[in-house]
């Protein structure tokens, strides 16, 4: 039997922009690798408008997904993580649970750090209730 993944992130924001708008941004790989550049990411369910699930494997081996629920006038991004760090030969590895802490909020950051950056850039500065600004 496996052993459960040491790392188990889960995060949500809110985006006050339609669901397809934000699978837009992770509908292209090279995005990816700007967001998880330790990471390889390979897709084993894509939910179009409702977001991706992948396998990892780099300096993480586990899963990851990115699930878009509508939410009145916008999008709640949820983000899970559950992985483990892994070897230069990709095979889990344990960490003392001082580094294993260091870890969990070093990904947890991150995660918070990239829904809230697609937060300031999608939203353009609209706020909930309001309707989009006319292109």
């Amino acid at each position: 039997m496996n052993a459960p993944p040491s790392l188990d992130i889960v995060d949500e924001t809110f985006l006050a922009v339609p669901p397809a708008t934000v699978a837009a941004v992770f509908a292209e790989p090279a995005s990816w690798r700007r967001y998880w550049p330790d990471l390889v990411l390979e897709v084993y369910t894509d939910r179009g408008d409702k977001g991706l699930r992948w396998t990892v494997t780099g300096a993480l081996v586990g899963t990851m997904e990115v699930w878009l629920e509508p939410v009145l006038d916008g999008t709640l991004l949820h983000y899970f993580l559950r992985a483990t760090p892994a070897d230069a030969a990709g095979a889990p590895r344990a960490l003392a649970p001082r580094d294993l802490r260091r870890e969990f909020d070093r990904r947890a950051r991150a995660a918070k750090a990239i829904a809230l950056g697609l937060k300031e850039i999608l939203e353009d500065g609209r706020e909930p209730g309001v309707p989009p600004r006319e292109s």
